[in-house]
């Protein structure tokens, strides 16, 4: 269903506002490069700073951009459940392929109101759901246990899993099902991942070089860890430097070397520093990406 280099989409923007002609020129490269799905609206879109209308146009010229030739992921998270059901439906509403919702941040609920804002989005739309965990964004950590209860609801088919202990994987084998979908949230453990049952990466290092990235994951689909291992190395330095400073900030910056969109971000964020530019260029250098 959800597998391999699945790229979190930045948002472009041009003078304040979403650069629809970039985004569409966006997703045609990774389709072009071998992604094997898009997420829209995801953090890395800057979702935090979209407005709602803004969050469902991006959501809806994605799909609409895609037309069917890979799975489109909507971002439908929210910390407050009507919220994210909206996010849901009108994911449904526009064709999208499935939904990726965080854990609800700030409110910082307990197990069991995980298992009831998650349960209700589930019994209000008809997509299969991707979980998303992220305790360094979101403060409140969902469990092996509680994801193996979750997983029993028909349509929570997977997690994306950022907590960045792959040791996770193995334990949410145990309590979801070997057929539960698990993929790395963090660029730099997909392998590990991948190693334990994983299969996929919901990536960040993918909206820069995506052709890269989904060679990483059909080499670990077919058991090739050599040569992925190969390719890993090959982009490890851009994982780490893809995090310098706050996502999608290093990403954009990236990208507008690559011609794809400006480097602009909205506040809170601000433009990439001169040093992190400089380990970015190299680490791009390193890749194969930009010549040095």
């Amino acid at each position: 269903m959800f597998k391999g280099s699945i790229p979190a989409l930045v948002t472009p923007f041009a003078d304040g506002k979403i650069d629809e002609k970039a985004l569409r020129a966006i997703v045609d490269w990774h389709i072009a490069e071998g992604s094997h799905g898009l997420v829209a609206a995801g953090t890395t879109a800057e979702s935090p700073t979209l407005t709602h209308d803004e969050h469902e146009q991006v959501v809806r010229i994605v799909v609409e951009q895609t037309a069917g030739r890979v799975p489109v992921i909507a971002g439908a998270g929210s910390n407050n459940t009507v919220e994210a059901i909206r996010f849901a439906q009108f994911a449904a509403e526009v064709g999208a392929d499935g939904l990726l919702i965080v854990t609800p941040y700030y409110n910082k609920p307990n197990q069991a109101g995980m298992i009831a804002h998650f349960t209700a989005i589930h019994d209000a739309c008809t997509l299969p759901i991707m979980l998303y965990n992220i305790p360094s964004r979101s403060v409140v950590d969902l469990t092996p246990a509680t994801m193996g209860e979750l997983a029993k609801l028909e349509r929570i088919v997977g997690v994306k899993d950022a907590t960045g202990d792959v040791a996770r994987i193995s334990d949410q084998r145990i309590t979801c099902g070997t057929d539960f979908i698990q993929v790395s949230g963090n660029d730099e453990t997909s392998l590990a991942v991948n190693a334990h049952g994983g299969v996929g990466c919901i990536t960040t290092v993918g909206n820069i070089a995506p052709k890269l990235c989904a060679e990483l994951q059909v080499a670990c689909l077919a058991g090739d860890f050599i040569t992925a291992r190969e390719i890993h190395d090959r982009l490890f330095p851009l994982f780490r430097a893809a995090f310098l400073e706050p996502n999608p900030v290093p990403a954009k910056y990236a990208m507008s070397l690559l011609g794809l969109c400006s480097e602009e971000v909205r506040l809170p964020l601000v433009p990439c520093s001169d040093d992190t530019k400089a380990r970015v260029c190299a680490a791009m250098q390193h890749a194969g990406l930009l010549n040095g």
